[in-house]
């Protein structure tokens, strides 16, 4: 039996990135719920080919395998920072070169980071029907922190902590329901 696998996904464009540690930490708290390995991944990540590709075909090697665990992962979580309102164009992008039911019934955390609480409704207005658009399996609990939320790039706030720990919950009650299920097959 392979383990599971978490694959955190951060639209952020720069490093160090406060929303790429957040995704991480959640990633990583779900990983060590349900016992599975977890990576990390931003739009850095994908390299030089992901702006220009049209298809999965055009994207380079490197991009591609990224791809493939973020479409064979067991949880997903998904997060941008604030950009004008919404996720990242290049966050957005990805996702269009995805085949519409690739993702469709995978658990999905969605988080967004921004400057302030003006923008907390982006995992709702933005997010959550981008997903919704592939048929994903959101968790009812979204997660946004703002930069108060934040000391020196680390997440501090006791509220944001217990938001994301009911989000991971959720998560580990679904992907441990759907094991169940399997093993009763």
């Amino acid at each position: 039996m392979s383990k599971k696998l978490v694959v955190g996904i951060s639209g952020n464009l720069t490093r160090p990135s406060k929303t790429k540690a957040f995704i991480s930490q959640i990633a990583g708290e779900t990983a060590n719920r349900i016992g599975a390995t977890s990576a990390i991944f931003d739009i850095e990540d994908f390299g030089p080919s992901l702006p220009t590709a049209r298809r999965l075909g055009d994207l380079d090697p490197a991009a591609r395998a990224i791809i493939e665990q973020l479409a064979s992962a067991d949880v997903l979580v998904a997060g941008s920072p604030t950009f004008k309102g919404s996720y990242t164009g290049l966050f957005k992008h990805l996702f269009d070169l995805l085949d519409p039911a690739s993702l469709r019934g995978k658990p999905v955390i969605l988080a967004a980071t921004g400057g302030g609480e003006r923008h907390s409704l982006l995992v709702e207005h933005q997010l959550r029907p981008l997903f919704g658009f592939f048929e994903a399996l959101t968790m009812p609990t979204a997660i946004y922190a703002s930069d108060k939320d934040f000391a020196d790039g680390i997440l501090v706030s006791e509220a944001i902590h217990a938001r994301a720990q009911q989000a991971v919950a959720e998560v580990s009650r679904i992907v441990g329901a759907a094991r169940a299920v399997s093993l009763a097959a």
